[in-house]
């Protein structure tokens, strides 16, 4: 075997939630580059048409999957029609939310940031528990990625915010650290099934738009990173496509952050 197989995903399906996301577009491509079938999810079906077409314009194969991951009924009708014999690669990525602080969020805030975060996301994983166990029985692996991230790992310096309202909130590292500890259970649990289940934890990924409209914030963010900069989506490539593929066929329970030392620095 050569060691581009073991990162080859040919012949694969992967459903990506939150694909039309800033990160999430990159990852959806990067599995598709590495040869599978990629479905996309987002709620808004212009946005999910739109980023299909560009990526099978490319030369991948790639199919919408229109619905919103905290809409129940609809994800049991998604699993329902289903078609594919497995389901090889699940990344929960899926999130929305605002910013504040403990003094300004509200308690539907916190409710709507762990639904979508964790309720949501056992949802899925449990409508697709069988798809994943045929991609074990067929194709001899099935992986989960979780999308967490570093302020699931260690709290915001709310200082370098412009205000409580633009900070990183409260509710979202708690729903991230939530993620990281389910992976570790669910990891440990459908290892019977030879289901791997691993989270990455993406650091300081702020967008163009964060940098055109609040570029002092942006200047801090890369002050404080010790490698000096931001993240690229395209970074999480490597990652998804890694622990997606057979490469990472002894790796379960994992949280692996990309975050450009931003964990491990203070």
């Amino acid at each position: 075997m050569s060691i581009m197989n073991i990162y080859s995903l040919k012949n694969k399906v992967a459903l990506v939630t939150g694909a039309t996301g800033y990160l999430g577009k990159s990852m959806a491509e990067g599995l598709a580059m590495a040869g599978a079938t990629v479905y996309i999810n987002g709620r808004v079906e212009s946005k999910v048409i739109e980023l299909t077409k560009i990526l099978n314009s490319k030369g991948y194969k790639t199919y919408p999957a229109i619905f919103d991951v905290t809409n129940y009924k609809k994800v049991d009708e998604f699993f329902s029609k289903f078609c594919e014999k497995t389901l090889d690669i699940l990344v929960i990525n899926a999130y929305n939310g605002r910013g504040g602080t403990s003094s300004t969020a509200t308690l539907e805030e916190f409710r709507d940031s762990y639904e979508i975060s964790m309720v949501a996301s056992h949802n899925l994983l449990q409508n697709s528990l069988n798809h994943l166990k045929q991609a074990k029985k067929i194709n001899g692996d099935a992986s989960v990625i979780n999308i967490a991230s570093m302020y699931g790992m260690v709290s915001p310096d709310i200082s370098i915010y412009e205000s409580e309202l633009t900070s990183n909130p409260p509710f979202y590292g708690a729903a991230k650290a939530a993620i990281i500890q389910w992976t570790k259970y669910t990891a440990c649990e459908y290892a019977k099934f030879g289901v791997r289940v691993n989270a990455i934890s993406p650091g300081p990924f702020p967008s163009l738009k964060v940098k055109q409209s609040s570029p002092s914030l942006f200047k801090k963010i890369t002050e404080k990173s010790p490698i000096g900069r931001v993240g690229s989506p395209n970074e999480l490539i490597g990652p998804v496509v890694f622990l997606a593929s057979s490469s990472a066929s002894y790796i379960t329970g994992a949280n692996l952050p990309v975050d450009g030392g931003w964990t491990v620095s203070s």
